[in-house]
């Protein structure tokens, strides 16, 4: 059931009218994350674009019964797998890094990164969508179609993993 005052459903009520505005605000608010979401699967920078054309092209059929961010992430995993399938990585140059960014915590981040490459695929999956998108754990259990406990281990087996390896590299 969708709240009333819900501010998705507002958003894409105004959509539906033909409200250019409304349009770009929903792009603005979700581009971002959705392109983070599809870097750090795949490296593939053009893969929020084609996340966000898929979402437009079933843009009639679109039922709003929750956060419309939760099904951008299901299109953008879709789009993420179809990816890996056809084998297309773009390599890590492709993405831009913070040219602030301290050379200790680009090398911590660069650590973390390929951890998170060498964990199992169902557990590499929850754990982007936990650590780096900073999502809750039951938009995570609906993005990925599984149960919350099913997340909340994933989780803690993830952040296992992570520690121990990162540990040993120290």
């Amino acid at each position: 059931m969708v709240r009333a005052l819900d501010g998705d459903f507002l958003l894409i009520q105004k959509m539906r009218n033909g409200d250019e505005e409304a349009l770009e605000l929903f792009v603005r608010r979700y581009y971002e994350p959705i392109f983070r979401y599809c870097a750090a699967h795949v490296r593939d920078r053009f893969l929020a674009q084609e996340t966000f054309e898929r979402f437009f092209r079933s843009f009639e059929d679109y039922k709003h019964w929750g956060k419309a961010a939760n099904y951008l992430y299901s299109i953008a995993a879709n789009a993420c797998r179809d990816a890996l399938r056809r084998k297309q990585e773009l390599p890590l140059a492709g993405v831009p890094e913070p040219a602030s960014a301290p050379l200790e915590r680009l090398d911590a981040a660069l650590s973390v990164r390929a951890e998170l490459d060498r964990l199992p695929e169902e557990l590499q999956e929850t754990a982007i969508l936990y650590f780096l998108q900073e999502l809750k754990q039951k938009d995570i259990a609906r993005i990925l179609g599984i149960g919350l406990p099913l997340v909340k281990y994933r989780i803690k087996r993830a952040r296992e993993l992570l520690t121990a390896r990162l540990r040993e590299e120290e």
